[in-house]
Order: structure tokens, then C-alpha cells, then sequence
């Protein structure tokens, strides 16, 4: 299903985070938004998830309106998220986090849960079998049973992203996936995100602000400045763009998008 965002404007008191935004997303595409901070990157991926409610504008998803849903209905349309600090349960143990992402699938009712026999219990295998795949995808099976709270940082996004990924989305929204990591976690994460759009067909809309990560992964970038879209287009056009190294990105900026070229 394709994502469409039609001129949203959203409005923090005097602060105007977006101005005017669309953009269009295809199924199976794998699209980067950059900025600086302040750009209105995340403010976007809030409106698109529910979090946020724009002043004016719409959002659709394959063809539905999403602009006045709840976060969790939107959820439930196939739209899976993460967010720039990983929003984990951290006394509980990676297997338990991951488990949760499955909650809006769970059908079976609250005496039969509890009772935990029949249909409540092959549920519950069922469930627990998706989770350990995507532990085993992400490769978490050496710390399955660790508390989530005791894990590095790096390990700690990932668990983020197998949370995301227990929801079974159709569109996937990363918000700075590679924030606070070093060079090993990142390589290991933009991998990951290859193989959720390579092997499981999963359309991916992501915020990053390492032009190597995004040079190297995106298919299409889209680049915001103060709520406006000043760019748009393939990673090879967008590093050569004079609005985008001149109005924008400045000469470090500049400087990082021609050494990830």
C-alpha cells in the first residue's frame, strides 16, 4: 500500500513544525528523510503514526485516512514504528519486549487468557513462535532471556526494531535508527534494515541524519529545513543538489555528503 502526506501544517504555539508538507511513499520503497534538528523530521513521522495531529492537512494509507486515528488504530492498519530513544520495557526480558509488539494480534478473550488452556495456549505458542524468528532474525538468541534494562544501547535498538517488527507492518517508520551507536552497530543495523526490505518486502520510511547510512541504503531521500521539503529525489541527485549543499546542509554537511559519495 502507498503512503501519501498532503500539505500538513502543524503548529506548536508560535513554532511552526511543518509548512505545507506532502510527499508521496510507494509500496516496497525504502525512503530516507534527512534534516537538521528542528527540521520537522520526527514531527512528520508523529502525524503519520498518530502521535501528533495536524493543525491542517491529511494523511492517508493506502487510500484511508489516518489524520484523526488513534495511534493504535493506526497500528492496526499495518503502520510499526521506532523511535529515536528505544521505548523498551526494561524490566522485562528481550523475549517479553518482543512478545508485547505482538499484543493487537492476541484475540482470545480475558477469562480464557487467564485461565491459559485451549485456544488461549496455542495462541500464546503461536505468538511466542513469531517473536523467537524475529529474535533469531535480528540475532538477540544470546540474550533472548536477559532483561532488557541490562543491555548495551546498541542492543537495546535493536530490540527496539523487533518490536516494531512483531506487529507484522506493512510500513515500517524509523526514527534515527543508527542515533548514539558506533561503527560496528551501525553496519549491523543498516544490514537489517536491508534484509526487512529485501527479504520481507516491508516499505521503510526513515530519519537518519548519517549521510553514509543514507547514501549507501536509501532509494529515494527527502530533505526537510524548517517544516518545508526543499529536495527530493535519488541519493546521487540529492548530494549534488545546490539547495541542498548551499541553503541547507552548509559545508559540513556538504563536506559528509560528498565523502559518502
Amino acid at each position: 500500500m502507498s503512503l501519501r502526506v498532503e500539505g500538513l501544517v502543524l503548529r506548536f504555539g508560535g513554532v511552526l513544525a511543518l509548512n505545507g508538507v506532502s510527499l508521496a511513499v510507494n509500496p516496497h520503497e525504502l525512503l530516507a528523510i534527512i534534516g537538521p534538528n528542528g527540521a520537522g523530521k520526527t514531527s512528520l513521522l508523529n502525524c503519520v503514526s498518530g502521535f501528533y495531529r495536524p493543525q491542517s492537512g491529511a494523511v492517508y494509507y493506502g487510500g484511508e485516512p489516518l489524520t484523526r486515528l488513534a495511534p493504535h488504530d493506526i497500528a492496526r492498519r499495518g503502520i510499526g514504528r521506532t523511535f529515536q530513544a528505544p521505548q523498551l520495557y526494561g524490566g522485562l526480558t528481550v523475549l517479553e519486549n518482543i512478545l508485547a509488539g505482538r499484543d493487537l494480534h492476541f484475540r482470545t478473550g480475558m477469562l480464557s487468557g487467564a485461565l491459559y488452556f485451549g485456544r488461549a495456549r496455542r495462541e500464546e505458542i503461536r505468538h511466542r513462535r513469531v517473536a523467537e524468528e524475529i529474535i533469531d532474525f535480528l540475532e538477540l538468541a544470546a540474550v533472548r532471556h536477559h532483561l532488557v534494562g541490562s543491555l548495551p544501547y546498541g542492543l537495546r535498538k535493536r530490540v527496539d526494531l523487533g518490536r516494531a517488527l512483531a506487529l507484522d507492518p506493512t510500513l515500517l517508520l524509523l526514527d534515527e535508527p543508527t542515533a548514539g551507536m558506533n561503527r560496528e552497530e551501525k553496519e549491523d543495523m543498516a544490514r537489517f534494515i536491508l534484509d526487512i526490505f529485501e527479504e520481507r518486502g516491508t516499505t521503510i520510511v526513515f530519519v537518519e541524519h548519517d549521510m553514509g547510512l543514507v547514501m549507501d541504503v536509501a532509494e529515494r531521500v527527502v530533505v526537510l529545513d524548517f517544516g518545508h521539503t526543499i529536495a527530493e529525489g535519488p541519493p546521487e541527485e540529492i548530494r549534488q543538489d545546490p539547495r541542498v549543499i548551499q541553503a541547507y546542509l552548509g559545508s559540513r554537511w556538504a563536506g559528509a555528503i560528498q565523502a559518502a559519495g
